[in-house]
């Protein structure tokens, strides 16, 4: 494997899992992860709204480069398989 395809792999792996993280730390109408893991803060603080606007944020650039790696795969490996 080269080292782009290895870079890759790690990025888009990382960039799956925070997926994963950021989407279930999103609030929902009371009953989110969030909720039971930031609840105090979510009260405490008066601008819930820039919370979420950051999570939103962290959320999407975290898709956008999920999306790219998956894009860059497909030109580098355009048959699915690795050549050996």
């Amino acid at each position: 494997m080269s080292p782009l395809v290895i870079f890759l792999t790690i990025v888009w792996f990382l960039s799956g899992i925070g997926l994963v993280v950021f989407i279930l730390m999103h609030s929902g109408k009371g009953t989110g992860v969030s909720d039971m893991i930031a609840g105090s803060m979510y009260s405490n603080m008066g601008g819930t709204g820039t919370v979420e606007k950051n999570l939103d944020r962290i959320t999407i650039a975290c898709a956008v480069v999920f999306v790219l790696c998956l894009f860059i795969f497909m030109l580098i490996f355009p048959l699915g398989h690795v050549a050996a």
